[in-house]
């Protein structure tokens, strides 16, 4: 049996850890004996962590605890900061000779030390290889074979880019445009494993859609457009609300509604927004729900505004409730979505697109339900739970 170390470095609960879980309850124990390593114990909700959902599975979870960095790294920062306030690139990199110096040499040593008191045979990481530095650099340290599961392109400086030519086994890639992401930057192309994500076919909501209306005062007549997702920058929320705002002001004759499901830095940004855009009695906040599933279930329409995914795992779940979707034509979503036919694909950036898509869908409910039923035939026949699990097993199956 291969002893694997799953290290995550993440600050809070996402699809990416959805997308863990999902797999970890599928992969066979029989050939695989893993131990989780995160950086925090982040929270689900209210109602429980990721340290008790990992347990669940009966897999070991420790904590590598995170120390504050020397006065002496935050006054280099400030420094760097300031003096290349002109060059955006520059500045970024002076800061992470900083990180690395401070954070990322001491991170890897810790990490190196957890593989071989632990007798690993594999690392295994769940986010991205810059958020995963420290653990290619272990892998280094102790030659033993490191994965990377990249859930969402990012842009890597030239030595990041090195390290993971240099010291990653294999990079799976949750989508091609993932992949494609990386390989420009210089990542070696026979290095990256595209392996969708997936979910299973047999997912139910647990609360019928009236009763998520009723909760929240959304009548049966209204249309509901949704999303869900943490309120960060990347997001785009704001694009939503302002699409909201158009499309309410040239349909009068429909009432709209929108709920965002989710938490995060900016919603102070938003609610404010809201107030400024008059749409109080039409844009609800729910805050993080552990049931989004159920929620995705009540909307007639789920939108997705980000300018940055991987392989979203809201949008699959909105496409196996028979929602039409509309979403950004960035990666990830541009694999999901077929346009014109399970819902459309919008420029980043444009809400008074999504605005104009949103009402045809709003105007043709007849549009709604055969985009819905193909977009859930094809989340079914394309991204089954069974292949994604495959897919993982067979990447580690080609590490020895």
């Amino acid at each position: 049996m291969k002893r694997i170390l799953i290290l995550d470095t993440g600050k809070e609960w996402g699809g990416g850890t959805n997308s863990l879980l999902e797999l970890l309850k599928r992969i066979d124990k029989t050939r695989y004996h893993f131990t989780a390593l995160f950086y925090n114990n982040y929270k689900k909700g209210d109602e429980s962590d990721i340290k008790s959902e990992i347990e669940k599975l009966g897999i070991d979870f420790l904590l590598l605890e995170q120390k504050k960095q020397p006065a002496i790294a935050k006054t280099l920062k400030e420094l760097f900061r300031a003096l290349f306030f002109f060059g955006r690139q520059l500045k970024k990199y002076m800061v992470f000779i900083i990180d690395y110096q401070f954070r990322i040499k001491r991170n890897a040593k810790k990490i190196a030390h957890a593989l071989k008191d632990l007798k690993i045979d594999l690392l295994y990481m769940n986010n991205q290889p810059s958020s995963n530095l420290e653990g290619i650099i272990a892998s280094k340290i102790t030659g033993l074979p490191a994965l990377q599961h990249s859930r969402i392109e990012t842009r890597l400086n030239p030595f990041e880019v090195k390290t993971a030519n240099l010291w990653l086994k294999k990079m799976i890639c949750v989508s091609q445009g993932v992949k494609n992401t990386f390989v420009r930057q210089g990542i070696d192309a026979e290095k990256c494993v595209v392996v969708h994500n997936g979910i299973d076919p047999e997912t139910k909501p647990s609360m019928p859609p009236h009763e998520i209306r009723k909760k929240w005062g959304i009548s049966e007549d209204d249309i509901l457009i949704g999303t869900v997702g943490s309120l960060i920058k990347r997001k785009r929320l704001n694009d939503l609300i302002e699409a909201i705002s158009i499309a309410a002001n040239k349909n009068g004759h429909t009432i709209i509604k929108c709920i965002i499901i989710g938490e995060g830095p900016e919603r102070e940004n938003l609610v404010d927004l809201v107030k400024r855009k008059n749409l109080h009695d039409k844009v609800i906040f729910t805050g993080f729900q552990l049931d989004a599933v159920s929620y995705i279930n009540a909307m007639d329409i789920f939108v997705l505004t980000s300018e940055k995914e991987g392989l979203p795992r809201v949008i699959l779940e909105s496409m196996l409730m028979g929602k039409p979707v509309v979403a950004s034509n960035v990666t990830g979503p541009a694999e999901l979505v077929v346009d014109g036919e399970t819902g459309f694909l919008v420029p980043v950036r444009h809400p008074e697109v999504f605005a104009d898509c949103v009402l045809k869908l709003i105007e043709n409910h007849e549009l709604r339900e055969q985009m819905g039923e193909k977009a859930r035939r094809r989340v079914i026949e394309n991204f089954s739970i069974e292949k994604y699990v495959a897919g993982v097993e067979n990447v580690f199956g080609g590490v020895w």
